[in-house]
């Protein structure tokens, strides 16, 4: 444990219906996190009907050369990309340019692979198939490629014609940790006849959203601020570090395009992001980007009962209750019981939100009006990671007097 001083630049705002002794008590659980070294640094922003009730910086963002995590630290931030790429996909729904019902070989007649009777299966996978993590696809973090690959978005694809479906379509519900959302950025791609899934996010999200310091890939000016991948233990994680830590030299790579985990992105653009999802799909200048009628039914539990493989994985290893996956399209929903989850058992259950791997988490609870939006340095084991989050976020939700 360490005895040094602390990294700690945070500060608690009057906001109508939050206990300040409540966000004191978060800010202080952090500082303990950090003391303790379950993880090295943090950004931290929660707020109410948009008023920030407590902002901070705590610790370290990069451990090798002493940098204390400051506001403007561009994280890489893993699977919360898969997030990002949601919302272009509820734009391309509410515009028309994809359905539900949309199979992948409907835009991506390759995805049948050079082998027609190994493409059983694989013709029925749709877009809620992707959205909901109940595709078949194996649930591996390669996507058909491994990591000096797959940075590039058309090779990923070419592989991916000769991966086998593993399960029926909508038949189990298994997190998807790369095939999925690739599948679902070539789609979007295409619907859309771009010609890179980078630039099309910054086009028709990143930009008129006022996401200034958020991309697909880490621009070489922003690499001086990047907060690196750091695994900090691997108890009983799915993920070897070497999964994870090779990622801060693919994602650093100019062609590299990942739906799946290649964002990068501040805290304060995490937050204009989970505002505009606070918003139903409107913007701070007040530009609607996709439907609410579309949110609304994105962040409704589609897959009822079923278990989560991977999380149910994670619970078992820790003894906890067998977890419902509780998916909407594409995003995490808190639904309702006692067992262990990220967002904790006090938010309201329709609160939704998006997480990355061991470090980063955002949130929204529709009935408070509360957004939470957390990013780490130091990658903890999923295990931690779920307990830290429902800690905080019990906290957090605490917060509120006024439900």
């Amino acid at each position: 444990m360490t005895t040094q001083t602390i990294h700690h630049n945070a500060t608690i705002h009057s906001v109508d219906g939050m206990e300040s002794r409540f966000l004191e008590r978060l800010d202080e659980a952090i500082l303990q996190d950090i003391e303790e070294e379950s993880y090295y640094g943090a950004s931290v922003i929660v707020a109410r009907h948009g008023e920030v009730a407590l902002k901070g910086q705590y610790g370290q963002s990069e451990r090798d050369r002493g940098r204390e995590t400051a506001e403007d630290d561009v994280y890489r931030i893993l699977s919360m990309s898969k997030g990002f790429t949601n919302a272009l996909v509820y734009r391309a729904l509410s515009e028309g340019r994809l359905m539900l019902s949309t199979r992948v070989v409907d835009l991506i007649p390759e995805f049948f692979g050079p082998e027609p009777f190994r493409a059983a299966r694989k013709e029925r996978i749709n877009l809620a198939h992707l959205l909901t993590h109940r595709a078949g696809m194996p649930a591996t973090p390669n996507p058909g490629l491994g990591p000096e690959g797959f940075a590039v978005l058309a090779d990923v694809i070419e592989a991916l014609g000769t991966v086998d479906v593993v399960n029926e379509p909508g038949a189990n519900l298994n997190y998807s940790a790369a095939i999925n959302h690739a599948l679902i950025g070539e789609m979007l791609r295409r619907a859309y006849g771009a010609d890179s899934f980078r630039d099309l996010m910054h086009e028709k999200i990143f930009e008129p959203a006022g996401m200034a310091t958020t991309r697909f890939g880490m621009p070489e000016a922003w690499k001086d601020r990047g907060v690196p991948l750091e695994v900090i233990v691997a108890n009983d994680s799915w993920l070897k570090p070497e999964d994870i830590e090779i990622l801060n030299e693919v994602i650093d790579r100019p062609d590299a395009e990942m739906p799946w985990v290649g964002a990068v992105s501040t805290i304060d653009d995490v937050f204009t992001f989970t505002e505009m999802l606070r918003r139903r799909g409107r913007t701070a200048n007040g530009e609607q980007l996709f439907s609410p009628a579309v949110l609304d039914f994105a962040t409704t539990n589609q897959t009822v009962d079923q278990i989560n493989d991977l999380y149910g994985m994670v619970a078992a290893a820790r003894n906890w209750d067998a977890p419902p996956g509780n998916m909407g399209l594409g995003m995490a929903l808190a639904g309702t019981g006692t067992h262990a989850r990220f967002f904790g058992p006090f938010v309201s259950p329709r609160t939704f939100g998006s997480y990355g791997a061991g470090s980063s988490l955002l949130w929204v609870d529709p009935e408070t009006d509360v957004s939470f939006c957390f990013l780490s340095s130091g990658v903890m084991d999923e295990g931690d990671n779920v307990a830290r989050f429902q800690r905080l976020s019990t906290i957090a939700a605490s917060a509120v007097t006024d439900r």
